[in-house]
């Protein structure tokens, strides 16, 4: 039986063609390091450069919104409608020097804009959030018209010739999270009943516009990956056979790598939730992936649990995933991937300081990795000290004032 460290470094090569060196990637954080006008920094780019020489053989960035005027945080990077690639050449040359391959995760928020941003976000049906402390912090959406379906489109497709022009080595189409590919997705926000909506072979038509487009403006050579969800968790809503036959549909409309998740705002099951039988089996998942598999031959990758180098080997022995996701743990070590690669038994953690009140811990687990991102990002180590206060005390200060600071397109 091979050792964890063998199968973990193992090359994997994408229907595309291209190679990804080794089965750790890591995946999307939002790490809000754009400018005032939602452009790449030297930040952003010192940032991926540390995480490059940690030896994961993929990194795949955190939310490049494709509408400068529709953000989910004050400072995501943004394509801007007139987009130059030469803004994003910093960014993707960070990595230079290594073998890890820089993807870029293409986004759009959809509802999920909060009101400092968007007085009147966009999404398939006008359907506000059912929690009604989330409402105050997302105005009801006004449902889009087809002529801004259609160019919402067209600018998936701008913003992913951006980014390989500039010298992203792939792009990532998010459509999970409750963002606005999820939307469309979900019978519980997409109530529409013309060719975007009322089915569910209609419902999913955006997302698999979406990767045509993409795929069209990108050429066969660069691989396209989505991040979808397992199953949004809620009544009525995206369901895990729904899910499966998205899939099966993108296996056959010619995807390079799926990123298994799952959840919503209002039913976050990505920062942790799982049954007892999954944790076991450290991958959040993981029993979903197996069923993916039987229904796509597409790389897979799973992401959140993963604590061990047994676990990842485990996971990866079993066939039911290609590709071990990591996000937070590379935030509080971003030397990790190399440390599992070289043989060390060292594992992935998650070290957030606790108040033990469920809503405030929720913002604490944010709150805590990205001031630990901007810390790594300005050429600092991570601060393990850090604690509860001084982190939400630094928010309270920090997030109006970049909300503030926002310049409205």
């Amino acid at each position: 039986m091979s050792e964890p460290k063998e199968l973990l470094a193992e090359p994997l090569k994408l229907r595309c063609g291209a190679t990804l060196p080794n089965r750790l990637a890591k995946a999307a954080l939002s790490e809000q390091l754009g400018d005032r006008r939602n452009r790449p920094t030297a930040e952003l780019a010192e940032l991926y450069r540390t995480w490059s020489r940690g030896g994961a053989g993929t990194l795949i960035t955190g939310n490049v919104m494709v509408d400068p005027t529709a953000l989910g945080e004050p400072r995501n990077v943004a394509v801007p409608r007139e987009p130059d690639a030469t803004e994003f050449k910093p960014w993707a040359r960070s990595v230079d020097g290594t073998e890890t391959r820089l993807w870029a995760q293409l986004n759009h928020p959809g509802r999920q804009s909060p009101r400092f941003l968007s007085r009147q976000p966009v999404a398939p049906s006008a359907v506000p959030f059912g929690d009604r402390g989330i409402r105050s912090v997302f105005a009801t959406p006004r449902a889009l018209t087809v002529a801004e379906i259609e160019a919402i489109i067209d600018r998936f497709g701008v913003a992913a010739r951006t980014v390989v022009d500039a010298g992203f080595a792939g792009v990532q189409i998010h459509g999970a999270h409750g963002y606005l590919v999820s939307q469309f997705l979900s019978p519980l926000t997409n109530q529409r009943t013309d060719g975007w909506g009322g089915d569910a072979l209609r419902r999913r038509r955006f997302l698999l516009e979406v990767v045509a487009r993409v795929r069209a403006e990108v050429g066969d050579a660069v691989p396209i990956a989505v991040k979808l969800n397992s199953a949004d968790f809620q009544r009525g809503g995206f369901s895990e056979e729904d899910s499966l036959e998205v899939v099966r549909e993108l296996g056959e409309a010619g995807i390079d790598l799926l990123e298994v998740s799952g959840g919503t705002y209002e039913k976050a099951a990505m920062m942790g939730s799982a049954k007892a039988s999954t944790l076991s089996r450290e991958a959040y998942f993981l029993d979903y992936a197996a069923k993916a598999r039987q229904v796509t031959d597409v790389a897979l990758m799973v992401t959140g649990g993963f604590t061990s180098p047994e676990g990842m080997a485990e996971a990866l022995r079993s066939g039911a995933l290609d590709v071990i996701g990591l996000g937070r743990p590379l935030i509080v070590d971003p030397a990790l991937p190399g440390r599992l690669l070289g043989g060390e038994e060292v594992r992935a953690q998650r070290t957030a300081p606790k108040t033990g009140i469920r809503l405030a811990d929720s913002l604490l687990e944010i709150q805590w990795h990205t001031q630990q991102m901007h810390r790594v990002a300005a050429g600092k180590p991570v601060d393990r000290r850090l604690g509860a206060v001084r982190t939400l005390v630094r928010a309270g200060v920090a997030d109006p004032l970049n909300a503030f600071r926002r310049v409205r397109g």
